[in-house]
């Protein structure tokens, strides 16, 4: 044993404990082997030596699920678990399907070798979209193993039971066959129907029907994350040894790798004084158009030299405006794209007979991932082929990406998802691997590329900086007889959002490959009723067209916490205009029954007590609010009610406690759902309150913790009371990103609430807190 594991570590090889001693009989091999054996079944059924394994396309039931020898399961889900639980949820929605206990199911996940591409960790579609393949995979198996067992047990189909993967006769439970013994070890080389779609589309369908809710017994059980329960016991990788993180990949021969950016945008290498590291033993540097990196044996040395590398760098164009003025190049620039999303009725006509109109401006920054640390990736390219290792949530579209950049087909390369540091949309991680791969290819050996903090925070992509337009119209009587919402801002996704195309890379523009720049935003989701309504949008071009550290992608929620963060405001301050309470007026326009369920169970549960206007109680240096917002994402609806303190010498604001209703159809995990929720909110406050990009005429400046500063422990709410309305007949929906949406909204009505003062800018910080109690 030890010498084969010292073979398996020279080959990139590790053993998943957990999955060792699970197994009987064969031994199991994690996902970081190279190649054909890349998870336990293949392992299993070549010891068995079971016919070979189907083309791993989505036609194929043996893409999507497999009986182990020992009657365990295996499913293969095309996207990745960021923490949220994801994992734990695919495996009941297998094991209920499968009629096999939840801990027998392994999820295999997050390699393009052993998954079809289900588009990563693509928006909150974990379950809505990427559930229903595996869901209907499991169905299809657990009918073909009936079959089989019927034919065995010479009894009809509709005679036979099944209980923790053992098939009986109804009423002779002697009578018996294990999925083991059935299938175990092989393939069922069985097809399915396919939509020909890839990523978040990709649907299959078979003969067999899946369960109804009613039938129901695994999936609604609030079943823990593995992750968490695997570390009380010990068992949890981080705690075994085993290397869990994508820096803690190692390859022999490797070298490590660092890039080197322009000190002010826009700007490119003009002499690169390569003597100037001649004292770093085995560093040198890679240079390649306006790409620029060091490599060495040792991470240290490639440190050093990437700080010592004296570069001399074109002339500054200073592509940015100042801060102070960020908005108003928004409201000055010209227009590259715009659409009306929603046109209903006559909404000029509305506002030409309008008793009154109401109108108000909301502005939003640029916001970065800021992950807990920089992208790493280990890339190993061989002349036909190449492997690497990222944290990136989308693997299948790095693969994708690498191979166009290397000029390989794709099933020459295999993409490894290893936890990184967090990412929520387009972080660092897709420029990090592409850069690997690039690198290993143009030395000839495996690399290991890190950034360092600011890379992570200066020149990840950003969540881009809005202004938005409200209007409303009303008449003689207060009624709302026109409402007009029109965000004017940089596009969503600049560059694609994932790395499929090297062109949206730092990598490709410094390489000069052809730009392909987006341009598109959104509008608010929710269901007012309003005669007359348009929702609109306006993109302006980018601050920097190549190489910009101000490039824009997505990041957790695209576009929902700015666009709701206006419009809910906008909502509250309606009210007012009309003389109503905030959740009155809701209430009274909403035209969806469960959106108005969700405001009213946010309401009730938070205890709200009606009234018109803010909090009477304005005195003294400690002012309190509540507030309340709403909006649909996804398919999904949620209400928040926000309490606050402001503190009126400081500037400070703390979101107390928050109550949030959460409607996202069938519920398949409670507790990881009410886990996803919280983690939502805590990271949508701090992006409320404190997450800024600072930059000025030639570079982002927000380059750590200090000048990009996020949520503090003290900051953290005091309680988060979640209400969660089930509704088994309905399709599961997102819940990733729901709740970050109208965060930002609602702490901003609870602060009017609290002072009578309206903040229309984010973040809220106490700079601007204070300048608003006194203007």
């Amino acid at each position: 044993m030890e010498t084969m594991q010292k073979q398996n570590d020279a080959a990139g090889i590790s053993f998943s404990r957990r999955q060792f001693f699970k197994t009987t009989g064969a031994l199991v091999v994690s996902v970081s082997m190279p190649w054909a054996a890349a998870s336990a079944f293949a392992q299993a059924a070549a010891a068995a030596g079971s016919a070979g394994k189907p083309a791993l396309t989505p036609d194929q039931l043996d893409s999507w699920v497999a009986i182990l020898p020992n009657g365990d399961v295996e499913a293969y889900f095309g996207k990745v678990d960021l923490g949220q639980g994801l994992e734990v949820a695919i495996a009941q929605i297998v094991a209920e399907e499968l009629d096999v206990p939840v801990d027998r199911v392994e999820v295999v996940m997050g390699d393009s070798a052993t998954s079809c591409n289900q588009g990563g960790a693509s928006s909150a579609l974990g379950i809505q979209a990427g559930a229903k393949p595996l869901r209907n995979a499991s169905a299809e198996a657990r009918r073909l193993l009936l079959e089989m067992a019927s034919k065995r047990l010479d009894t009809p189909v509709e005679r036979l039971t099944v209980a923790d993967g053992v098939v009986s006769v109804a009423g002779n439970p002697a009578k018996r066959v294990s999925y083991a013994d059935l299938i175990g070890g092989k393939y069922f080389h069985s097809q399915v129907e396919w939509n020909k779609k890839i990523g978040n589309p990709l649907e299959i369908t078979a003969k067999a029907k899946p369960k109804s809710p009613a039938e129901y017994k695994v999936v609604g059980q609030p079943i823990p994350r593995r992750d968490v329960e695997w570390a009380v016991f010990g068992a949890d990788p981080k705690a075994s040894g085993e290397k869990s993180f994508v820096t803690d990949v190692s390859l022999p021969n490797m070298l490590h790798a660092r890039v080197i950016r322009t000190p002010r945008a826009g700007c490119v290498p003009v002499k690169v004084d390569e003597a100037s590291i001649a004292g770093i033993r085995g560093a040198r540097v890679i240079r390649e158009k306006n790409f620029l990196a060091v490599v060495a044996e040792r991470e240290w040395d490639a440190v050093k030299a990437a700080q010592m590398l004296k570069v001399d760098w074109s002339e500054a164009k200073k592509p940015f405006p100042t801060m102070d003025k960020l908005h108003d190049h928004i409201r000055n620039a010209p227009v590259v794209k715009r659409e009306d999303e929603v046109k209903r009725g006559d909404v000029p006509a509305a506002f030409k007979n309008a008793a009154k109109i109401v109108e108000a401006e909301f502005m939003w920054p640029f916001q970065s991932h800021a992950s807990m640390g920089p992208a790493c990736a280990v890339a190993d390219v061989k002349a036909d082929s190449a492997v690497v290792w990222t944290g990136t949530q989308k693997p299948h579209y790095a693969r994708d990406g690498v191979a166009a950049l290397l000029g390989m087909p794709a099933e020459k390369v295999r993409a490894i998802w290893v936890k990184g540091p967090g990412s929520y949309g387009r972080n660092d991680a897709g420029d990090a691997v592409l850069e690997a791969a690039y690198l290993s290819k143009l030395t000839g050996r495996p690399v290991r590329l890190q950034g360092m903090r600011v890379n992570g925070t200066a020149w990840d992509p950003k969540a881009p900086a809005s202004v938005h337009r409200c209007r409303a119209a009303l008449d003689a009587s207060g009624k709302v007889i026109g409402y007009d919402f029109i965000t004017k801002a940089f596009s969503r996704a600049n560059i694609e959002t994932n790395e499929s195309d090297p062109s949206d890379s730092l990598l490709g523009m410094e390489l000069g490959l052809p730009l392909k720049p987006g341009a598109h935003f959104g509008t608010p989701l929710e269901s007012y009723g309003f005669e007359n309504k348009r929702l609109g949008w306006e993109v302006i071009p980018p601050l920097l067209d190549r190489a910009s550290p101000l490039r824009t992608s997505h990041m957790r929620d695209p576009i929902g916490p700015q666009i709701q963060f206006a419009s809910e405001q906008f909502i509250d301050e309606l009210a007012l205009a009309t003389n109503e309470d905030p959740v009155a007026f809701r209430l009274k326009y909403l035209t969806a029954p469960r959106d108005k369920a969700v405001v009213r169970a946010a309401a009730d549960r938070a205890g709200w007590q009606p009234r018109v206007g803010p909090n009477p109680d304005r005195s003294g240096d400690l002012l309190k609010g509540r507030g309340i917002a709403y909006a649909q994402r996804g398919g999904s609806i949620l209400a928040i009610v926000s309490e606050v303190e402001v503190e009126r010498k400081t500037g400070r604001i703390w979101g107390r406690r928050f109550t949030v209703a959460h409607d996202c159809g069938l519920i398949i995990n409670p507790q990881g759902l009410r886990a996803t929720i919280e983690g939502g909110l805590v990271q949508a406050l701090s992006r409320s309150l404190f997450e800024e990009v600072q930059f000025d005429e030639n570079m982002v400046t927000s380059v750590d913790w200090n000048t990009y500063p996020i949520l503090e422990a003290k900051d953290a709410p005091e309680t988060i009371d979640i209400v969660l309305l089930n509704h088994p007949k309905a399709p599961p929906t997102g819940a990733g990103e729901a709740t970050c949406r109208i965060v930002a909204a609602s702490v901003a009505n609870a602060f009017f609430d609290a002072t009578g003062v309206r903040l229309r800018q984010a973040p809220m910080t106490p700079q601007r807190v204070l300048a608003a109690l006194k203007a």
